[in-house]
């Protein structure tokens, strides 16, 4: 048995979800589907475990805290190319909150309660109990991982471990929201070319307004959400050609306000296009 996986089976008896990381810090897949973002969330290249897709099934979704399926022959064979062991934060009711550089490690001895640290590469993670929303860039050099998100094992750290305080939860409240990319796209005109059907502003306007209700109220699975709602849209409206680059940058503006990221959203609008045939 690999180092790794001794390690990873000590984290999960204590209720710590783990997975394998392949070189560059990365997420294995685990089924054929998860290559490319096919399953609506980032690209995977290398099968790890079971899966059904479409939904986020690899990455922090994977983590698990079951022996047998951490030592099952399919997770096995991850382990041996795997470089490092990441753990599910929000999955063992933690949040991590990764420092990246002195001056943000500096920023945090002033203004955060102290907490269990360890050492990173370039700065260190701040470990407290509880879960929050996960969310990149709270602050330059800050990031937050803890629901939907994974942090690399580093080590138990130093320090009495101590409740997640409102003081990091506002973090994510004042983090500037990017202004939303958007994207030009391009469906086909109906069979035939007869007029759209959804031609009318009261019809496509709730169609739209739904969508981001149905974003912006999930609690849980947000990237699959997103990527259901994308499809959902794209179903009703994609191939007659009332979209408008205005809907699509709202629909990205919700799936931002839920934390995704543009790279995100843009990986799941591609993925429902494909699946459509679009």
């Amino acid at each position: 048995m690999s180092a790794l996986l001794t390690a990873a089976l000590d984290l999960a008896a204590r209720g710590v979800p783990v997975l394998p990381l392949r070189a560059g810090k990365l997420p294995f897949g685990n089924c054929p589907a998860c290559k490319g973002s096919a399953c609506g969330d980032r690209p995977n290249m290398v099968a790890a475990g079971p899966c059904a897709c479409p939904r986020p099934c690899h990455a922090w979704a994977a983590a698990t805290t079951d022996p047998a399926t951490l030592t099952s022959p399919a997770w096995s064979r991850a382990w041996a190319q795997a470089q490092a062991v990441a753990y599910h934060p929000g999955g063992g009711g933690l949040t991590v909150v990764d420092l990246d550089h002195a001056e943000a490690v500096a920023w945090a001895r002033e203004h955060l309660p102290a907490t269990r640290t360890v050492p990173t590469t370039r700065g260190q993670h701040w470990i407290y109990r509880g879960t929050m929303q996960s969310s990149n860039g709270v602050r330059d050099g800050i990031d937050i991982k803890s629901a939907m998100s994974y942090a690399r094992w580093l080590g138990p750290g130093a320090g009495m471990m101590t409740a997640l305080p409102d003081v990091v939860r506002a973090l994510l409240a004042d983090k500037p929201r990017p202004v939303p990319a958007v994207r030009t796209v391009t469906v086909s005109a109906p069979a035939g070319g007869g007029q759209c059907p959804h031609r009318t502003p009261t019809y496509l306007a709730r169609g739209i307004a739904m969508a981001e209700q149905r974003i912006t109220g999930a609690t849980s699975a947000i990237h699959a959400t997103v990527y259901a709602t994308f499809l959902a849209v794209l179903s009703a409206h994609g191939r007659c050609g009332c979209l408008t680059d205005s809907h699509v940058g709202q629909l990205f503006a919700a799936a931002q306000t839920k934390g995704e990221s543009v790279r995100h959203c843009t990986d799941a609008w591609a993925n429902a296009l494909t699946r459509l045939g679009l």
